[in-house]
C-alpha cells in the first residue's frame, strides 16, 4: 500500500468505484506526463450529497464538504486512470466552480474543502495553483464542480 493509500485510510475515506461519464467524455486523459481530469460532483454511490447554490441553499461549511467530496471522487478517477496514486508527482492546477447565490462570494473557502483533503493525502505533492469560480447554474444542481491537471511519474 502506496503513501496516499496510508492517509487515505488513516483518514477512514475509501475510494469508490468510478461512474460512467454522463456524456460524451472521458473521465481522465492523459498526454505525456500529465493527466486532465474531467469535472466532477460531490457524488457518494451516484448520488449527489447535496443539492443547491452555496449562499442560500447551503452554507460556506456544507459547500466545503461538497468539496471535500469532489477532491475524494477526483482521486478515484486519478487512481483508476494511474493504478496508484503514489504515481503522482504533483496537483498543478485546480479549475473550481461553485454554484453560487447572487452575491455570494465567498468560493474560496468553499473549495478550500478540496484542496485540504489533497493535502492530507497527497502532502506537498497535493499543493496546487487554483481557480474559484462563482457559476449561476452547474449541472445537475451539484453545488461544486472541479477538475484537476496533475502531473505524473513516467512508468
Amino acid at each position: 500500500m502506496g503513501q496516499a493509500e496510508q492517509a487515505l485510510e488513516r483518514l477512514g475515506i475509501k475510494l469508490g468505484e468510478v461512474p460512467p461519464p454522463v456524456a460524451s467524455y472521458v473521465p481522465a486523459k492523459q498526454v505525456g506526463n500529465v493527466v486532465y481530469t474531467s469535472g466532477n460532483d460531490c457524488r457518494i454511490d451516484g448520488v449527489l450529497m447535496a443539492t443547491g447554490k452555496v449562499g442560500s441553499d447551503l452554507t460556506v461549511e456544507e459547500g466545503y464538504a461538497a468539496a471535500r467530496q469532489v477532491a475524494i471522487n477526483l482521486l478515484a478517477v486519478l487512481k483508476a486512470h494511474l493504478g496508484e496514486l503514489d504515481r503522482i508527482k504533483q496537483v498543478v492546477k485546480m479549475l473550481a466552480f461553485v454554484n453560487s447565490a447572487d452575491g455570494f462570494t465567498r468560493q474560496p473557502f468553499v473549495i478550500n474543502g478540496a484542496s485540504d483533503l489533497l493535502v492530507e493525502v497527497l502532502g506537498e505533492k497535493g499543493r496546487h495553483a487554483r481557480s474559484a469560480i462563482s457559476a449561476n447554474e452547474l449541472p445537475f444542481d451539484t453545488p461544486v464542480e472541479i477538475e484537476l491537471i496533475v502531473e505524473v511519474e513516467e512508468v
